[in-house]
């Protein structure tokens, strides 16, 4: 499944539509999402997209055997953008500490 977080844009053809990080969530723990396309800004008073890799994060740093989507940023906040390649990087570490040992 490939799961599209956003609040405005249009959903790409053969991605399952998510508005809010709740949403998302919920889908990544009982569906085997491939794919995430994650926007930041949702709207007044949501939660950000961000939250779902902080998500992410923690999902891989306690069960190494969590299948872990290919992700894309689609937000067109640079700040938050930034932010969210740095978790991505965070989990990938996480991944080769993992693997490594922990070395």
């Amino acid at each position: 499944m490939k799961v599209y977080l956003d609040d405005e844009r249009q959903t790409p053809e053969g991605w399952t539509r998510t508005y809010n990080v709740p949403e998302t969530i919920g889908l990544l723990q009982i569906e085997r999402v491939t794919h995430l396309s994650l926007d930041n800004d949702l709207g007044e008073g949501e939660p950000e997209g961000h939250n779902v890799l902080t998500w992410l994060e923690q999902q891989v740093f306690y069960d190494p055997s969590f299948q872990m989507p290919i992700v894309s940023i689609h937000s067109a906040n640079p700040v938050r953008v930034e932010y969210m390649k740095r978790v991505l990087l965070s989990i990938e570490r996480i991944r080769q500490q993992q693997v490594g040992g922990g070395e």
